[in-house]
Parts: structure tokens; sequence; C-alpha cells
């Protein structure tokens, strides 16, 4: 039976979703400190930015809204912040997900970080040769703008691509195979979670445009690849443990790659 639409749920999801965005503003205006340098900007830099946070918020409210629908419609969700308001004990629930979140996302950073060094990085010299020193170190946020742009990762990315996204491909594979006690096949799940962390990695190549000096096969495949890796274990805990797990071990995995290890 499907549940009524509930507005709480929708309106903390939404407004921390519009938190992220706001808080990965450091992180990318220091990525594109070169191009806002080189080029003229139709008005000042606060107004745009204004603007962009004001469209964000449109579009995270549509977003978040149809995620929750879509979700609702094939049996998953955010358990955890409804039993909460629900008025609920959730302190067990927390513990059976916190701990295997916050590993799972410290290891696909740590993997992401070794396949990176030791794979595509020795490739990306052969493949891009003197260029790839041409990275300006001014692109390489710090720490702290890393850590805020972790909340983006770990709230807004998931609404986007975990409770929307993937919720919207599990649905429509729904019509195909049908859903067993109103939670979509399993199947179905998984081709819908790999599909969502392929367009993970694809999201990530305008930011890879900035920083490359060429956009060559051996790039594209490197972001969408190293991406992948978190968007399938997120996708998983997602349909496994509800959209709360997949956004702490989002958020664990770009702490260990945008503060402990900055690549």
């Amino acid at each position: 039976m499907t549940k009524p639409f509930n507005w709480k749920l929708f309106l903390i999801l939404w407004l921390a979703s519009v938190f992220g965005s706001i808080a990965v503003l450091p992180y990318t205006l220091t990525l594109q400190s070169e191009m806002l340098q080189s080029i003229e900007l139709p008005m000042p830099l606060p107004v745009l930015i204004t603007l962009q946070i004001i469209q964000g918020a449109v579009i995270f409210a549509i977003i978040t809204a149809l995620g929750l629908l879509l979700a609702n419609k094939i049996g998953l969700g955010a358990p955890i912040i409804e039993a909460w308001l629900n008025k609920e004990s959730i302190s067990e629930k927390i513990k059976s997900i916190l701990l295997i979140s916050i590993i799972l996302g410290v290891i696909a950073g740590a993997l992401i970080i070794v396949l990176d060094l030791y794979l595509f990085q020795p490739l990306l010299v052969k493949d891009l040769g003197e260029q790839i020193n041409a990275i300006p170190e001014n692109i390489k946020p710090p720490a702290w703008q890393g850590f805020l742009a972790s909340f983006y990762g770990g709230i807004a990315e998931e609404v986007l691509l975990r409770l929307f996204f993937m919720s919207l491909l599990a649905w429509i594979g729904s019509f195909i195979i049908k859903p067993i006690n109103g939670k979509a096949n399993i199947t179905v799940l998984w081709v819908a979670n790999i599909l969502a962390a392929i367009a993970f990695g694809v999201g990530h190549l305008p930011t890879a445009a900035v920083i490359f000096p060429a956009l060559t096969t051996l790039v594209v495949i490197r972001i969408i690849l190293l991406n992948s890796i978190g968007g399938i274990i997120f996708g998983w805990l997602y349909q496994t443990r509800g959209i709360e797990s997949a956004m702490i071990a989002h958020f664990s995995a770009d702490i260990v790659l945008h503060v402990l290890f900055a690549i």
C-alpha cells in the first residue's frame, strides 16, 4: 500500500540538500578560479551565486518531491528519518547502519585513491605527457573546503542520484518485473543502481574538464570508473538500508578523498 506523501520528510531532505549546495560553493569557486579570472561575467559574482542558489533550491525541491514519491512506490526511502518523525526510537536503527556505512564509505574512498595512484596516474602521465604538469596548484581546494563539499556529496548528490534517479530507474523497471510485497525486484534495483552509478561518474566530467588540460578517453574512463565504484556501494546501501545509510557512506568517502587525501 502506498503511503501518503510525508511533507516533513520532504522539508528535511530539501533543506539539507540546499545546505549542501551552499556548502560546496567555496570548493567549486576554487576549482573554477582560473576560469572566472579569464572570462567576463554577465553580472557581479555575488549576484550570480545568489541566483544559482535560488535555482538550485527550486530544482532540489522538485527532485526531492519526485524522489520521495518514486521511492515510496518501490519500497525504498528514508526509514530512520521517518521513524524519528513518527516519534519512534531510532537509536538501534542508527547503530545498525552507522558502522557499516562509515566502513564502506572509507573503503570506497581508499579504493578510489589506490586505483588512481597506482593505475590511472601512471597512465595519465603517458597519455597527457607534459600537459599533466599544467594543472595549477590553486585549483586544488584546501581540506576545509573539501570538508564542506562533503556535505554536498553526502546529501545533495544522494538525493539526486539515489533517491531520485535510481528510484526513477527502478520504478520504470518495475513495469517490466513486478515488485514483490511492495518492493522492487532485486534485479531491477541492481540495474538501476549500476546505471545511476555510471550517471554519477558522468556527472563529474564537467569538473574534470576544469581540472584536466584535455578530456581524453583515458580521463573520461578514469572519472566514470572511479566515481562509479562509490556510486554502486552507495546504491546498495540505499536499496538495503535506506537513503540515510547511503548519505553517511558517501560523506565518509568524500572525507577520505577531499580532506584526508585530496587527490
